[in-house]
């Protein structure tokens, strides 16, 4: 999401009609689940008025460069590392909160990228991440009922009446802070801070001395000095690994947000989703014949596909017929979360199927979201040794249906938290107490993601073996 994206040359990607009676709006005309009532419907209205005329989060020609980029992926030639928080907080925006996510998905991809040997797509799960699924529209505390919290986009997590009501004031919020979010990142990625010579600048001092961390500076030492013999070799500087793309991703769950920055953009044909560059349908809203499969049809930008064990062979075909109708490259992307004890059953199936539909999709990773558990205190927590066992037999699983896994999707902090046991520092559900952040879900935090990308560099290699 840096300035390179609008100045690498771009393959054009193919073009088709734009989807048949389509407009922005077109969603409301179908059943919407996971909506928020809003009481003050002209407020509403004017705050969305208002979010429709607001500058653009991304630009078309950054889209359609993820675009080509999802492309060589899906063809082997890229690896995509999709991460960050599960939900983001308006009170979290901060510049080290942001640097430290930052990091960690810096060094995981530099990881990748020397493991792999394969270029990497980065994509953060920031900068409008700020709506979630609610499995019920109200909660009950002591015998008091009030609307559930469905992120900072729509109200306060504090359980009081005031701060339940949805407020559309919140979606220009959400505007503004992933508009801060994106200029800090770009700020600081133009200005060197991603450059794979100064590492240090990516240092997390609370694991400065963790094993892990120890074998990451020996990694980057490695490279820099291949780095260091390659510029003395032909008299210049490795300019490309100064710099590096990152690109934005969130849940399109909250479509009047959506639908106000969906846009038409000069010398372009169609709609562009311009608050993200990458939006996924969740399971809960990915019905056919629903509001959100309805609104995704329309826009030009790269689709996520959230799979769980819940989908059939039927309905995962169905919305890639939906969805992408001409089989265009750089499309599709299918986020598998099947959890650790459904994925042999589940996954292999529906790799048949959608081989058998001849349409390109990357296939990712999602090992977290199926593994979530609550300990006996009733303390939500995933248990790191799951993670892991669910990325390896994703692997496995589709080197064996003459497929290919094409990236992972984590949910991951740069934060000492202690949310996810097990791990390189092997957290007990007793530790769990004692730095525990998320409002949400739990997050790995850095050792535990690193110690993910050595996994996956690790199995990638005994699969291309």
């Amino acid at each position: 999401m840096n300035n390179a994206a609008s100045t690498r040359p771009v393959r054009p990607v193919q073009e088709v009609a734009q989807a048949p009676d389509w407009q922005p709006q077109s969603w409301q005309e179908l059943p919407a689940l996971q909506q928020a009532t809003y009481p003050d419907s002209a407020a509403l209205n004017a705050a969305l008025a208002k979010l429709a005329n607001l500058p653009p989060l991304v630009t078309s020609w950054e889209i359609l460069s993820l675009r080509e980029q999802i492309a060589e992926a899906q063809e082997g030639r890229r690896f995509v590392l999709q991460g960050g928080d599960c939900a983001e907080s308006f009170d979290e925006v901060c510049s080290p909160l942001i640097t430290n996510r930052l990091k960690v998905l810096l060094q995981m991809s530099l990881a990748l990228v020397h493991g792999l040997e394969m270029p990497v797509v980065r994509i953060g799960r920031f900068a409008g991440q700020y709506a979630k699924p609610r499995s019920s529209d109200n909660e009950t505390r002591d015998g008091v009922t009030l609307p559930s919290y469905r992120g900072d986009l729509v109200n306060s997590i504090e359980f009081t009446e005031a701060g339940r009501i949805p407020d559309p004031e919140r979606l220009l919020k959400a505007h503004y802070y992933s508009a801060m979010t994106m200029n800090f990142v770009r700020s600081l990625v133009d200005g060197g801070f991603a450059d794979v010579h100064h590492t240090e600048y990516w240092d997390l001092s609370w694991v400065e001395h963790s094993p892990l961390a120890s074998e990451f500076h020996r990694l980057t030492e490695s490279l820099g000095q291949s780095l260091r013999f390659m510029e003395t070799i032909t008299g210049r500087d490795v300019g490309s690994l100064r710099r590096v793309d990152f690109f934005t991703s969130h849940e399109a769950l909250h479509l009047h947000y959506e639908q106000a920055q969906t846009r038409q953009v000069p010398r372009q044909w169609g709609w562009f989703n311009l608050g993200t560059h990458f939006p996924w349908i969740g399971m809960r809203t990915a019905d056919l014949d629903g509001a959100h499969v309805e609104y995704f049809r329309g826009i030009r930008n790269p689709v996520g596909i959230k799979v769980g064990p819940g989908i059939s062979r039927e309905w995962l075909t169905g919305l890639l017929e939906k969805l992408n109708p001409a089989r265009e490259p750089g499309r599709m992307v299918l986020i598998h979360r099947m959890g650790e004890s459904h994925i042999e059953e589940k996954l292999p199936r529906l790799i048949r199927a959608v081989q058998d539909t001849g349409s390109p999709v990357l296939w990712i990773s999602d090992p977290m979201h199926g593994n979530t558990e609550s300990t006996g205190s009733g303390i939500k927590t995933r248990r790191f040794g799951k993670v892991l066992r669910e990325m390896e037999l994703a692997f496995e699983i589709h080197r064996d249906c003459n497929s290919r896994l094409g990236g992972v999707h984590l949910e991951l902090t740069g934060e000492n938290v202690t949310e996810c046991t097990g791990g390189a520092r092997d957290l007990s559900d007793e530790d769990l107490t004692r730095d525990y952040k998320s409002t949400v879900d739990p997050r790995l935090n850095y050792e535990q993601s690193l110690e993910l990308a050595m996994l996956i560099v690790s199995k990638h290699k005994h699969n291309v073996a």
